[in-house]
C-alpha cells in the first residue's frame, strides 16, 4: 500500500518483526479470510497509518511475483496506491515500526527494502507486473 502525496511516499521503518529490522518498507500485510486485496490495504492502512481510504480511491499500480529466501515459499504481492485519504498518517504500531517517513518518489532513501524500491519504481514507470529473486543469483526476499 503506498500513500503518495505531493510526489512523496508514505515509509514506515520495521522493527521486532524478523523480518528486514532497520529498514524502510511500507503498509502491508496479509490479507486475511473473506476479505479481498482492497479491503486487506484499506484495513492495513487503518491499523498502521490511523488513515481511513474509501475503496474508489485505491487503485492496483503493480503486482509482484517474489521468492522469500525460504525454499518453497514464493508470494504475489499487490500493490496499491492512494492519493487521498482521510486523517494524518500517524505510526500506530510502535512495536513493529520505529517511525514513519515521507520519503520523495525520485530519491527513494538507500534502506528502503530492495523489493519494495523495486515496486515503487515500477509504479513510477508504469510496469504493471514484475518478479523478483528468480533471476540465477539473485537474492530472494
Amino acid at each position: 500500500m503506498f500513500l503518495i502525496r505531493d510526489g512523496r511516499v508514505l515509509l514506515t521503518r520495521r522493527q521486532n518483526t524478523g523480518f528486514a529490522d532497520g529498514q524502510l518498507s511500507t503498509i502491508a500485510g496479509h490479507v486475511e479470510a473473506d476479505e479481498g486485496v482492497v479491503g486487506s490495504a484499506i484495513r492495513e492502512a487503518r491499523e498502521e497509518a490511523g488513515v481511513e481510504i474509501a475503496p474508489e480511491d485505491l487503485e492496483v499500480a503493480t503486482t509482484m511475483h517474489r521468492r522469500t529466501g525460504q525454499p518453497g515459499h514464493e508470494r504475489v504481492d499487490f500493490f496499491l496506491t492512494a492519493h487521498s485519504w482521510r486523517g494524518e498518517p500517524r505510526n500506530c504500531e510502535p512495536a513493529k515500526c520505529s517511525e514513519l517517513v515521507w520519503a520523495r518518489l525520485d530519491a527513494l532513501p538507500e534502506d528502503v527494502i530492495p523489493y519494495v524500491r523495486r515496486a515503487l519504481e515500477d509504479v513510477q514507470c508504469g510496469v504493471h507486473f514484475d518478479t523478483w529473486g528468480w533471476e540465477p543469483g539473485a537474492e530472494p526476499m
